[in-house]
């Protein structure tokens, strides 16, 4: 049986990965969460992230955010 992350846990990952965009890696990131986790948690959190294309691994395999919808937003109400 899988478990799966509650949503204030997939949050969370979430403020933690853009307080430190593209600062950590990904043991890194796990270790400076205000909450312990399961790491496999954490895992299937990062793979969601990816997955949605709200972070990036770079080719150092620093994570981060790019998910940034205010700003396409803001944008395209300038354009028109």
């Amino acid at each position: 049986m899988t478990r799966s992350p509650r949503l204030d846990t997939i949050l969370m990952v979430e403020k933690a990965t853009r307080k430190y965009d593209g600062t950590y890696k990904k043991k890194q990131l796990w270790q400076k969460l205000p909450k312990k986790m399961m790491y496999q948690t954490y895992m299937l959190i990062i793979e969601y992230l990816f997955y949605s294309r709200k972070i990036s691994i770079d080719s150092e395999g620093k994570i981060g955010w790019i998910w940034y919808p205010d700003v396409g937003k803001r944008k395209w109400k300038e354009w028109k």
